[in-house]
């Protein structure tokens, strides 16, 4: 006949293995998932003339990619006015300008909302976290829902 207290040993020791499951293994502290809250800004330069140094709101990159794509549409430069430039973060791949039947990478996309009008025409820039612009032929009503500064 086996001692009663044998039988004890192995439940305590099983006893005290759970009590250390989900228990971090080390004291280092886990980084943080908690995401910062959006912040909003106002449009840079509203409605300054392209003359009047439009590289201080737009980066210089991206204002030259849109001078070159107006260039392919014979649009001359000198009459560029912007009319927004603003920072934000679009809901998706489609920078706020979905077309019909396309898929689109459902993420925030960090980037760049650009306006500019030549003559009676108004030409509608998205960008995301490159320097390459499209151009949104029909925008949508709906506003971004998020903008950074």
């Amino acid at each position: 006949m086996k001692p009663h207290w044998l039988l004890g040993v192995p439940l305590a020791a099983l006893v005290a293995g759970c009590a250390t499951m989900g228990a971090p293994m080390s004291s280092s502290p886990e980084p943080s998932s908690v995401r910062p809250p959006f912040t909003t800004a106002p449009p840079l330069n509203p409605s300054s003339p392209a003359t009047a140094a439009p590289t201080a709101s737009i980066p210089t990159r991206q204002w030259e990619a849109i001078l070159a794509d107006l260039a392919t549409r014979g649009v001359p430069a000198d009459g560029v006015q912007v009319q927004r430039a603003q920072r934000v973060t679009w809901n998706d791949g489609s920078l706020g300008c979905p077309e019909p039947g396309v898929m689109y990478t459902q993420a925030l996309v960090d980037g760049l909302w650009v306006v500019v009008r030549v003559g009676d025409q108004e030409f509608d820039y998205r960008f995301g976290r490159g320097d390459a612009p499209t151009l949104c032929r029909n925008p949508p009503t709906r506003l971004p829902s998020s903008q950074q500064s």
